[in-house]
């Protein structure tokens, strides 16, 4: 029975652990709104920095719910920026070559990791991440990736990776647009389909003109709808390979979150939710992630993210200019 006693023992496990990844995100918003510093690398790295109050004590239960629970309630609620228009409006042609990209870019990354020295966990996970929507991808990717002792270090990793490759990318970007000679569309496709993250996206894009922020915006967010069918896909993967014996825990067939998330969607695409809880929501989203990010640096020893190694880096690196080759060579077949 849930008696007022249970909730005060839930508010007293919980409440500091949550609290203590809040006020970590609220810091890196301050220093991102400020300097100009990604937030997302910004709440990992003070994260980093206090990781000692998640090896035990009363912040433990509550950094553990922030890495898990608040990541997926934010990942679901990315589903509000998303409608099927949004493809309708490009034009068939552009869509399939995202989504294509998308999809190549996994299965290069999956390919090629053995190469760098890493198993399928981290190929899915880094390109995944590149392919998708950077920081946030890997959060969900993570999310329903068996466990083991190296999850949290090779997410912080991938985190830290493509938030720094995003950023080199909406500097240097912008310059290879023009010296392409892409004109104001194809420019937002180029920069929509080739950066990790969303914020980057929107750097870069509007830097150049209005019309090209307005474009890569677009481009980029059909990239995160494609969050929900390659985590089902990978579930079912992951789930039969469970089944086999070879790893440590069984995911469920859809994840909740996927569910929620392919939901909010349809409901957004049909316009069932009002402008202003939409706006509402993706801020809620933005913290929400923000706030999960900061308790998986509080989670992760500096030792083992550096312990990761070079090869981790030389693999983000190729998985991003392949998608970026293959994001040119369809533009310019595409005329």
């Amino acid at each position: 029975m849930l008696t007022p006693q249970f909730w005060r023992d839930v508010f007293a496990r919980f409440f500091p652990g949550i609290l203590i990844s809040g006020l970590i995100a609220i810091s890196a918003q301050f220093v991102s709104e400020h300097y100009g510093a990604p937030s997302m690398l910004m709440a990992l790295l003070f994260g980093i920095a206090l990781n000692f109050l998640s090896q035990e004590g009363r912040c433990k239960a509550g950094i553990a719910f922030s890495a898990r629970t608040i990541l997926r309630f934010g990942v679901a609620l990315l589903g509000m920026r998303i409608s099927f228009d949004m493809a309708a409006d490009l034009g068939w042609g552009i869509v399939a070559l995202v989504v294509g990209g998308v999809i190549a870019t996994i299965l290069f990354g999956m390919a090629i990791a053995r190469v760098f020295g890493h198993g399928p966990r981290f190929a899915f996970l880094s390109a995944g991440s590149v392919a998708i929507c950077g920081a946030s991808a890997a959060m969900a990717i993570s999310a329903i990736l068996p466990k083991d002792e190296r999850t949290e270090e090779r997410l912080v990793f991938t985190v830290v990776g493509v938030t720094l490759l995003s950023t080199i990318a909406m500097i240097v970007y912008p310059i290879l647009a023009d010296l392409m000679g892409l004109n104001s569309q194809f420019a937002g496709i180029f920069i929509g389909a080739t950066i990790h993250d969303v914020a980057q996206v929107v750097g870069a894009g509007f830097s150049i003109s209005e019309e090209t922020g307005d474009v890569a915006t677009v481009v980029k967010l059909i990239r995160v709808a494609m969050l929900a069918p390659i985590i089902l896909v990978a579930s079912i993967v992951i789930r039969r390979y469970v089944i086999n014996g070879q790893a440590d825990e069984r995911p469920a067939i859809v994840p909740g979150f996927v569910v929620a998330f392919v939901a909010l969607v349809a409901l957004n695409s049909f316009e069932l939710i009002p402008a202003n809880i939409i706006a509402i929501a993706v801020e809620l989203s933005r913290w929400a992630l923000l706030t999960a990010i900061a308790a998986v640096g509080l989670k992760t020893s500096l030792k083992d993210v550096i312990d990761v190694g070079g090869a981790a880096i030389a693999l983000l690196v190729v998985e991003t200019m392949f998608i970026g080759v293959l994001t040119v060579g369809g533009l310019y077949w595409l005329g």
